[in-house]
């Protein structure tokens, strides 16, 4: 009975198809349509093999009448293809494969263009060249700009423009489209913001005698570089819920610690760095969770597995060897108090120098924001730099849970009080728990300040402009960054770098090692982590477990290649993210320690690279094949350590 219902309802089902292709319309016996009757809309940046959305905008009232609603066929290079129409507008994706005359005929309307799509091989190069120029000539400024520029005139010149008219269009669309798209996004603005407010915060708290007062404070705990350090990795750790918010109070509160005890700026960077992105990724209650488990959810429901996204997660960070060994690898660094590569030449320069830096600050972000000198009459106070800055931090968690605050998840009782927390901050709204944390730590230091009356109103508000005016050449930095990305983004470069990677032909245990390298490439590239989970989640996870299944393997073995998949996607873009010198957190570390950008991502390359290669070899890899993490993990931290004991050297 169930079979013959099944086939009466296919039956149907086909009738009504067929019904609907017999009412698709031959659009030449429509009312005539010409030149002002009909407008196509196609993207100025056409891809070789990636689909361009084409729009057809029906201007013909009569026409749209007629045919509002109903599915019409048109021909595209003298072949039908039915579209539907809908409030007048007509779409269908259409791939360039070739240079070609694309041509649609509408009735009487005829609309016809050269196409020389982009190769899309070349839309790795812009991002490689701004890469490049910042390594080689230690100037991020043009580095980026020139990878922006590259970028712009091929875009153009691939429309038929002469070469000079393409360089002189893309010089123009750098400012009126890519900056402006840049500071037109909310997140960035957002970003942009805190940022500022942060600078003056820690101006008018370095002013009041605040920052001395702390110095004063930590100097008793960190009274050696190893101390220093530690006390900064553990800062690092505390502030677990916001990359952006560790990266930046940690930097700022730890720098004048570190340059008393004579740390290099890059090594408090690294620690600033690879402590922010790495402890955000791996615990339960971050800004990062929502969009995890979004991502992740969106697999299950591909390929119908019977767990939550929450489980899924938990699963996972049984494969985290990345981000767990990137925090514990500065640990073993303090503990030898050794370095090596670039990073040994800083440690080494710092402790030599007289100064902890040099005078000339001309290279770094901060303009001397860093001076704790302050006029004699002013007595330095912790608490008017802790009040501030714990305002800040807990505020932004007080700002997500008020915006991730939903009534019927804290009282489900079938849900644990740690699920509903990392549920809640999961759905909050970060960047508005940023800005207003941030507002509210400039605020009260203000308040602080006057009240005690430490400066007058107007040395406050200068102050407070002062500290603005610092951020200026990091937010620049970000906004170039940002515009990369968003080059990068038109000219699909994920996609060439994911779809050459995923044909490659291997077994299913190597597939946790190719998302985490694939995962790296995209956010070195993009310089964005979040950027590379969003690209690479959908792709790799309905992927992976359908090549686990395809190879063989039970349902036990598949779970977990799949969770060493959904590990190694958020590890490898946080690696991407910590090499990377288009990254925005790895900008946002240099300008929070005030350390040359360039040199920090100089030191910080070959340490990135040496905990990569390790959890590849030690972690991720026999991870697949059935090893377990309670064996990977002490056996990975023993390399790590024999590394360090026969590379590292002491200053």
């Amino acid at each position: 009975m169930n079979f013959l219902i099944q086939k009466i309802f296919f039956s149907i089902l086909i009738a009504f198809s067929f019904l609907t292709l017999a009412q698709a319309t031959d659009i030449t016996d429509a009312p005539k349509l010409n030149k002002n009757d009909v407008s196509i809309e196609m993207t100025n940046v056409i891809v070789k093999g990636i689909e361009t959305e084409i729009k057809i905008n029906f201007k013909n009232q009569e026409f749209r009448k007629v045919y509002e609603g109903y599915p019409v066929t048109i021909k595209v290079n003298d072949k039908p293809i039915v579209v539907r129409v809908i409030k007048g507008i007509a779409s269908f994706k259409y791939k360039f494969n070739q240079n070609q005359n694309f041509e649609i005929k509408i009735s009487e309307y005829s609309f016809t263009k050269k196409v020389t799509p982009i190769p899309l091989w070349f839309s790795v190069i812009p991002p490689l060249i701004a890469i490049l120029f910042a390594l080689i000539f230690k100037e991020v400024f043009t580095a980026l700009f020139i990878g922006i520029l590259v970028g712009t005139a091929t875009m153009f010149w691939y429309q038929d423009s002469s070469l000079f008219m393409a360089i002189f269009k893309g010089l123009f669309a750098i400012v009126d489209t890519y900056i402006i798209e840049a500071l037109t996004e909310s997140g960035h603005m957002a970003i942009i913001i805190f940022s500022m407010l942060i600078g003056a915060m820690v101006n008018i708290i370095t002013r009041n005698g605040g920052m001395k007062g702390i110095v004063n404070i930590l100097s008793k705990y960190a009274s050696s570089p190893r101390s220093g350090q530690f006390v900064t990795w553990l800062l690092g750790i505390a502030i677990f819920f916001d990359d952006y918010a560790n990266t930046l109070v940690v930097g700022n509160t730890m720098r004048p610690v570190t340059d008393k005890l004579k740390i290099s700026r890059e090594k408090l960077a690294y620690i600033v760095d690879s402590t922010a992105a790495p402890i955000t990724a791996i615990a339960f209650v971050t800004t990062w969770i929502g969009a995890e488990l979004s991502y992740i959810q969106d697999g299950i429901n591909t390929i119908g597995i019977d767990e939550s996204a929450y489980t899924i997660f938990i699963n996972s960070l049984g494969y985290a060897f990345y981000p767990i060994f990137a925090l514990l690898f500065i640990l073993i660094l303090i503990r030898k108090q050794v370095d090596y590569g670039p990073m040994y030449h800083a440690e080494k320069n710092a402790r030599e120098s007289e100064l902890a830096v040099n005078d000339d600050d001309s290279n770094t972000f901060s303009n001397k924001i860093n001076e704790l000198e302050i006029p004699e009459h002013i007595t330095p106070r912790w608490y008017n730099a802790a009040i501030p800055v714990f305002v800040i931090i807990f505020g932004t968690f007080a700002g997500l849970l008020y915006t991730g605050g939903d009534q019927s998840v804290w009282h489900d009782s079938t849900m644990s009080f740690g699920t509903k927390l990392s549920t809640v901050i999961g759905n909050s709204d970060s960047y508005k728990a940023l800005l207003w944390a941030s507002i509210s730590g400039v605020l009260v230091a203000i308040l602080l300040t006057l009240v005690q009356k430490i400066l007058s109103l107007k040395d406050t508000v200068d102050s407070l402009i002062n500290g603005f005016r610092t951020m200026l050449t990091a937010i620049v930095i970000l906004i170039l960054a940002w515009s990369i990305a968003l080059v990068t983004k038109h000219l699909h470069t994920a996609d060439f770098i994911s779809h050459s990677l995923v044909s490659i032909n291997i077994g299913p245990q190597f597939i946790p090692a190719l998302t985490f390298i694939l995962g790296a490439l995209v956010a070195f590239s993009t310089g964005s982590s979040w950027g590379t989970m969003a690209i690479l989640y959908p792709l790799i996870l309905p992927a992976s477990w359908l090549i686990a299944q395809n190879s063989g393997l039970n349902h036990e073995e598949s779970l977990m290649i799949f969770h060493n998949v959904v590990s190694a996607v958020l590890a490898g873009s946080v690696m991407g993210d910590h090499c990377s010198p288009i990254s925005d957190t790895t900008i946002l570390s240099s300008l929070a320690s005030s350390c040359n950008h360039i040199e920090h991502v100089r030191t910080q390359l070959p340490y990135a690279l040496t905990v990569g290669g390790v959890s590849i070899i030690i972690g991720i890899i026999p991870a697949a094949f059935g090893v377990s993490s309670w064996i990977l993990f002490p056996a990975g931290l023993f390399v790590l350590f024999l590394i360090v004991k026969f590379f590292g050297k002491p200053y």
